[in-house]
């Protein structure tokens, strides 16, 4: 059972023992920590921080324990009940709100939950705000006020609505293209809130026939909630069956978007990001973000396009930072996470269904068509053991020192960039490991790499 606190929020399984799980206890420092944050930024004393869900079942009563403590602190307190992370991140600057918190761990199972944490643009706080609120909770440096400074409670429908008006609003989606492609899908939201926001979306596209499996909203999800193929055996056989045009998969807080081709294969979830990018590059020209995990596939696209492209850190958090250092027109993460800074600067797999659609039906052609007119690429992902006492640090060095003839980057480990494929090294921060990513044009060729570069460590070692 774990707990982890980061800059970017806390995650951990339910139940056990408080400070090594996520119990309620936990909760209540890590919401009053927040209380104590935003009050600071806002310089409010009532300051408002909109709250919203995934449907796992502990999310309930994490709400009401997260949103009694922010009354408690003396905010104000809109709250979304199920929604989806994207959602949460339009509906912070959508009412003025001076943050936000989104109750769920995303792709992770369901005894796991998380308060992720929004300042007032909608978008998560930096890492320093983020070390400062980790301080605030290790000192348990909270002020409650007396109870008639205590924050207000509301509820608030129809911001699921108002993201899909604001989306379908946009000049990129082709509404009418859609509605009269006629287009079949199937969709797998994993029992979560995505079952809520995704009919929104195709209705008001004019998607009619919709092959729905795994959308109760119950919170139980019907297998691992992380969109990968292994996972997706149901909706891979749906599509197929129903004589589909594509499948679409999203995670339990709708912000990672998978597609599904005619033939049941995967598209690819580094390629959802690759192609929304190439039908940004046909219709609005400009840079290219995603991080240095991420295919080289965006940057081929990008260049040939005439355009720039540049790789973050890991982390959603560090492709907004780049994107906009860059004034990028799209990024993301390869994850399948797309960040249309159009609309918001965040990941959102409801932006990246309209805007594929859009690119789906301009093109005319099959998924696995469109999947084969990109540049193929394969990753492999592996890691290594490090002996008690180790510096992980020492190691990746010596890996950069072997490699300085090549072209390499160290903004977030080691990333060594050869002709035709690539290696990503990057130390675990929770666990003496180092991970190891490499990506090569064929399966093979990617895992020979990760071999290779896992035996150069083990000599190291």
């Amino acid at each position: 059972m774990t707990l982890i606190s980061s800059i970017s929020g806390t995650r951990g399984t339910i139940g056990g023992k408080p400070g090594s799980n996520l119990t309620p206890i936990d909760a209540v420092n890590f919401a009053a920590a927040f209380s104590t944050f935003i009050i600071q930024q806002s310089r409010k004393e009532n300051p408002t921080v909109v709250i919203g869900r995934d449907a796992r079942p502990s999310g309930g009563w994490l709400s009401d324990i997260v949103s009694a403590t922010l009354q408690a602190s003396g905010v104000n307190v809109i709250d979304l009940g199920l929604s989806t992370t994207p959602t949460v991140e339009i509906a912070v600057p959508g009412l003025k709100a001076d943050g936000g918190i989104i109750l769920t761990a995303s792709h992770n199972p369901v005894e796991w939950n998380a308060l992720k944490l929004l300042n007032s643009k909608g978008e998560f706080i930096s890492a320093d705000q983020g070390k400062d609120l980790l301080n605030t909770i290790t000192q348990a440096d909270f002020d409650f006020p007396d109870v008639s400074k205590t924050g207000s409670y509301s509820k608030q429908d129809g911001w699921i609505e108002k993201h899909v008006d604001q989306i379908l609003a946009y000049a990129l989606i082709d509404v009418e293209g859609i509605r009269n492609a006629n287009l079949k899908v199937a969709v797998d939201p994993v029992n979560s809130t995505g079952g809520l926001a995704i009919p929104v979306l195709l209705e008001k596209l004019g998607v009619k026939q919709v092959e729905m499996i795994n959308g109760d909203v119950s919170g139980n999800f019907a297998h691992n909630p992380e969109p990968l193929k292994e996972h997706l055996i149901e909706i891979s056989e749906k599509v197929v069956e129903q004589n589909c045009d594509l499948g679409i998969v999203v995670d339990p807080d709708v912000d990672r978007l998978a597609l599904i081709s005619e033939n049941g294969e995967m598209f690819g979830e580094e390629y959802t990001l690759v192609a929304i990018a190439d039908y940004y590059m046909k219709n609005k020209a400009g840079a290219t973000v995603s991080n240095l995990s991420s295919s080289r596939a965006l940057r081929d696209v990008t260049e040939q396009a005439g355009q720039v492209y540049s790789a973050s850190a890991v982390g959603e958090v560090n492709v907004v930072v780049e994107m906009k250092a860059k004034n990028a027109v799209i990024g993301g993460e390869g994850n399948g996470g797309i960040i249309v800074p159009d609309l918001h600067y965040g990941r959102d797999s409801l932006a990246g269904i309209a805007l594929f659609l859009s690119h789906y039906v301009h093109e005319g052609k099959k998924m696995s068509e469109m999947r084969a007119g990109y540049p193929n690429y394969e990753m492999a992902k592996n890691k290594i053991a490090l002996n008690p006492g180790m510096n992980p640090d020492d190691l990746i060095e010596k890996m950069k020192a072997r490699y300085a003839n090549e072209n390499v980057n160290t903004i977030d480990g080691l990333k060594i960039d050869f002709s035709d494929e690539w290696v990503h090294l990057r130390k675990s921060n929770t666990e003496p490991i180092i991970r190891i990513y490499t990506e090569s044009k064929s399966k093979d060729a990617a895992e020979a790499l990760a071999k290779r570069i896992e035996n150069e460590l083990s000599s190291m070692i």
